[in-house]
């Protein structure tokens, strides 16, 4: 049997590799997504006041250090029983919203959009930032680097920095805005509104224009039918900072909806010998392997899966371009995993009417943004959705506040299983007769760069035997020694 890797791979947040394992007739036997590094941030959270989680745990990732800095904020205000007030849950969503417009630019301009915009077998030396702006021209370059520059500017000017901020409080945020930084945030809220609409313009020129695409984003290689999650609001609309959590079956039909703190009755978490990433699953379907369809408990929960789980957008503009969504992919529930990259940038342009339609609230400047706790802490969770998916923290605490316990559960754990079975349905339907080019693997790494993965944030084990190599080398490369830890 011959393996193939792709190692490491490319365009991500953090490290992985794909090993595909070629039967003697040259055609894919298995294929698998390993992720070989291990953060274990539940564990050393262990015995930290559960004040310094939001500050502590934005340290996972330095792309969306802004979800888990929110997700903690909001499991602090349930571990110490605190509502915050009105204006600060409008302060954090407004900032949230931000913070979601810049990471959905940064992903399909520099990571998922060089498939599209350059080609998916162009040369990889071209598959980049770079190469989409000599394909575009210098004028798309200003526009994404001004929109990257103005969300960060903002959330340094709200939150105290531009990445891993210090703002958020149990009960509230440490500081409000005054009238000339919201007259500020709303004129680039603005400019963010047009940018969201030019990118998808772009979308439709260059994706939507060209049918060889078209046909790749429908094609059966790349297409599941799993459950999928997301938080909606009491309309069942997309919303990133709060409401219900939702879960629609394949047929689209709901299945589950429930809070944010019942989550361990509707999911359950499990792992491989072979990934540091657990395997989350629908609990009261169970566990059937790494399958699709309703008798399986796989669920995805991506942009695409938020806007298959919802009813509709709760902004004009976004709710136009969700209708024409479904309109030219058939209807609902869309699952080709490729139309992601579409679904991101409805949620782009969702997030930066959010951001002015809550810059223009009247209240918004109000100093009333922090209500002080006076109970005992003890256990809570916080749940929003990230950019990769519904993300979750769930922390126990002592009576004087110290951290006993951490379950941490973010968007690429949420997909770990489908990603998995993404990788091994792209390799399966492009690897045949083991004709192998570089540009068929870019392809089967397409499968995976549409949930724009962060394994950094996901690599999270549970406690139990996993697999550990270590390799001592001499000077020059060769293997001197190899230390294994349940390996065979």
């Amino acid at each position: 049997m011959k393996r193939i890797s792709i190692d490491p791979i490319t365009r991500l947040e953090g490290h992985g590799k794909i090993d595909i394992f070629l039967d003697d007739e040259g055609n894919v036997a298995n294929a698998y997504l390993q992720i070989p590094e291990l953060r274990g941030f539940e564990k050393f959270c262990e015995g930290r006041p559960v004040e310094e989680m939001p500050n502590l745990t934005s340290r996972i990732c330095g792309v969306c250090p802004e979800a888990h800095h929110m997700a903690a904020t909001k499991a602090l205000d349930n571990v110490f029983h605190i509502d915050p007030p009105a204006v600060a849950k409008k302060l954090r969503e407004m900032f949230y919203s931000i913070f979601f417009a810049t990471d959905h630019t940064t992903h399909f301009y520099a990571l998922g959009g060089p498939d599209f915009v350059v080609g998916p077998k162009a040369p990889a030396a071209e598959r980049n930032l770079i190469g989409v702006i000599n394909k575009v021209g210098m004028d798309i370059a200003g526009k994404v680097l001004k929109m990257r520059r103005d969300g960060h500017a903002l959330i340094k000017m709200i939150g105290g920095r531009p990445v891993h901020p210090n703002w958020g409080l149990p009960g509230g945020v440490s500081r409000g805005i005054n009238d000339e930084q919201r007259e500020e945030v709303e004129k680039l809220g603005r400019d963010a509104i047009e940018f969201a609409k030019f990118s998808l313009k772009l979308f439709d020129d260059v994706v939507l224009g060209n049918s060889e695409y078209v046909d790749l984003i429908k094609s059966d290689m790349y297409t599941h039918q799993t459950y999928n999650m997301g938080t909606v609001d009491e309309n069942n609309h997309v919303n990133f900072y709060d409401g219900k959590i939702r879960v629609v079956g394949p047929d689209g039909k709901e299945a589950f909806k429930y809070d944010s703190q019942d989550y361990r009755d509707y999911v359950a978490e499990r792992v491989e010998p072979w990934s540091y990433l657990k395997f989350p699953y629908l609990k009261k379907i169970g566990w059937k392997g790494f399958t699709d369809g309703v008798e399986s408990g796989v669920y995805r929960a991506t942009p695409l899966s938020r806007l298959n789980a919802a009813d509709g957008m709760a902004t004009p503009l976004a709710q136009a371009e969700y209708e024409r969504f479904f309109d030219v992919l058939g209807g609902k529930p869309v699952h080709p995993t490729l139309a992601t990259h579409w679904a991101r940038l409805i949620e782009l342009l969702y997030a930066t009417e959010n951001w002015v339609r809550l810059a223009t609230d009247p209240d918004i400047t109000s100093e009333d943004y922090r209500a002080l706790p006076t109970e005992t802490p003890t256990e809570g969770v916080g749940s929003v959705e990230a950019p990769r998916g519904t993300l979750t923290h769930h922390y126990a605490t002592d009576e004087r506040g110290i951290v006993t316990r951490v379950n941490l559960i973010v968007g690429t754990t949420n997909n770990n299983a489908p990603i998995c079975m993404s990788v091994k349905k792209a390799a399966t339907g492009l690897i045949k007769k083991g004709e192998v080019t570089e540009g068929l693997l870019n392809m089967v790494e397409m499968a995976f760069r549409a949930y724009d993965p962060c394994f950094g944030c996901a690599t999270h084990s549970l406690p139990g035997r996993m697999p550990l190599e270590v390799r001592l080398r001499e000077p020059d490369g060769v293997v001197i020694r190899r230390l294994t830890q349940y390996l065979s």
